[in-house]
């Protein structure tokens, strides 16, 4: 076997190159790896509705539930399909294999392909297919917009502004979404008994209204200069036109506001809503893209959050309700408190044992190694998050071990009378394959976990 030992020690310059390489290299990969709380995984599940209202649960599923997992079922790679069936809807779970290799993402449009191919096989009235496959969306960064005496329109619409602000101005965000915005809608009441005097049915009035507001295209005219489209004048544009529209009563005209209640109010029942500290708010949530600095994201939207607040209307305020980057930045100083900790108690033990100088030695293996380490990661595209910052810490007790025992088998042949040479170059022999074996014997503990089927091992491939 090749001594590393006496190879090194007759090329040293060699081996300070290659130390100054890595530090310098681990430097650098240490400021760019990307920062995150959880490695990436994929989550290979898809959730397809619809609906037909007023259809039994047995009309439904014979009708909509059967035809549509039939044709799910003909997708490769599908490991089961479950559904839920209930009067008038139904929800179906299609779950792929837990060692599909495939592209989750193209398997999902075949999804939806093969359902759109049947749907003029469904009964008339069925709503749907919808699809849901976007559970791997994590969202970060969560602002709430709250407003004392502001409507939940007015709440949304400066949360649209920021929203906009954050997907203009700061770098490596993937998504914002709006979470607790309640829709408004027209609602025209009307009592049965007017209805019958006027001698209006509920449907003739539903159709004025409709054809009122449809957009039909007309035409254009031809000129020797220009063409000059026409377009029907007369869609609604704001309440009061649907208060002023023309309603047929029995041989009668009459506006709808004058036999009708005709007002805008928030949907019935109300969408979800958001709450912070009591109070009715709108949600910004911010997710980052993939492999990229969540604490840089953080600071980024911290600035621009800052400089928001100086400019809304008084009475508004945004307020953060989760910080992610927080976390994350908590998770890495810990990791450097932990390798500074071992640092140190390497040192003292060392200092106290062995000497100085040999205590500098086995010190300086560690963030040596950590930055080879670095190096690594930045090639592999793994990112400092949960999984990886663990396998440091495991990784920390190998690296103290290793360096105190090959120190001090070359200390103890020093003081038995070789020389410093032939006293490394025994210690490379001596220890070597014993070391190579237990770090071995270590590292086969995690085997099961990196090469098993499942979420599980996706979710520490890290390791």
């Amino acid at each position: 076997m090749i001594n590393l030992t006496e190879v090194s020690l007759k090329n040293r310059a060699l081996v300070w190159y290659f130390i100054i390489v890595l530090v310098v290299g681990g430097i650098f990969s240490y400021i760019k790896l990307g920062r995150m709380e959880d490695p990436n995984f994929t989550i290979r599940e898809m959730i397809v509705t619809a609906a037909w209202p007023g259809a039994t649960a047995e009309q439904m599923e014979q009708q909509v539930t059967d035809k549509l997992e039939s044709k799910i079922n003909d997708l490769p790679g599908i490991d089961y399909v479950k559904s839920t069936t209930r009067d008038g809807t139904t929800v179906i779970h299609v779950l792929l294999k837990d060692d599909y290799k495939g592209d989750v993402r193209s398997s999902w449009r075949d999804v939806r392909n093969f359902c759109h191919d049947i749907e003029n096989d469904l009964p008339e009235g069925v709503y749907g297919p919808y699809f849901n496959d976007r559970f791997d969306d994590v969202y970060g960064s969560l602002y709430a917009v709250t407003g004392d005496g502001f409507t939940y329109e007015e709440m949304r619409q400066q949360a649209e502004k920021i929203r906009r602000m954050i997907l203009a101005n700061v770098k490596s965000v993937q998504k914002v979404e709006l979470v607790g915005v309640q829709s408004e809608k027209v609602y025209v009441e009307i009592e049965n008994a007017k209805l019958a005097e006027l001698g209006i049915s509920p449907t003739a009035l539903s159709d004025a209204l409709k054809g009122q507001n449809q957009m039909t295209p007309v035409g254009m005219i031809e000129t020797s200069t220009d063409n000059v489209y026409l377009r029907y004048s007369g869609t609604f544009e704001n309440i009061d036109d649907i208060k002023n529209a023309p309603i047929n009563a029995g041989g009668r005209v009459v506006r709808l506001g004058d036999i009708a209640k005709v007002e805008m109010r928030y949907a019935e029942p109300a969408d979800p809503k958001m709450f912070f500290n009591g109070e009715p708010a709108v949600g910004i949530a911010v997710s980052m893209e993939p492999g990229q600095n969540i604490i840089t994201l953080g600071e980024d939207l911290g600035s621009l959050m800052k400089s928001v607040n100086e400019d809304l209307p008084v009475g508004l305020e945004i307020h953060q309700v989760s910080d992610q980057p927080k976390v994350v930045e908590d998770s890495i100083e810990e990791f450097i408190s932990t390798l500074r900790e071992a640092i140190i108690i390497v040192l003292a033990v060392s200092f106290l044992s062995l000497g100085v100088r040999t205590g500098m030695v086995v010190a300086f293996c560690i963030p040596l190694v950590l930055a080879a380490v670095f190096c690594g990661m930045y090639i592999l595209g793994i990112d400092l998050q949960k999984v990886s910052l663990g396998a440091l810490i495991i990784s920390l007790g190998l690296l103290v071990d290793d360096a105190i025992i090959a120190v001090e088998m070359m200390s103890v042949k020093l003081e038995a009378g070789l020389d410093r040479f032939e006293a490394a170059c025994y210690a490379f022999k001596a220890t070597a394959k014993p070391m190579l074996t237990g770090t071995l014997i270590t590292c086969a503990g995690f085997i099961p976990v990196g090469f098993s089927a499942g979420l599980a091992a996706e979710f520490c491939s890290a390791l």
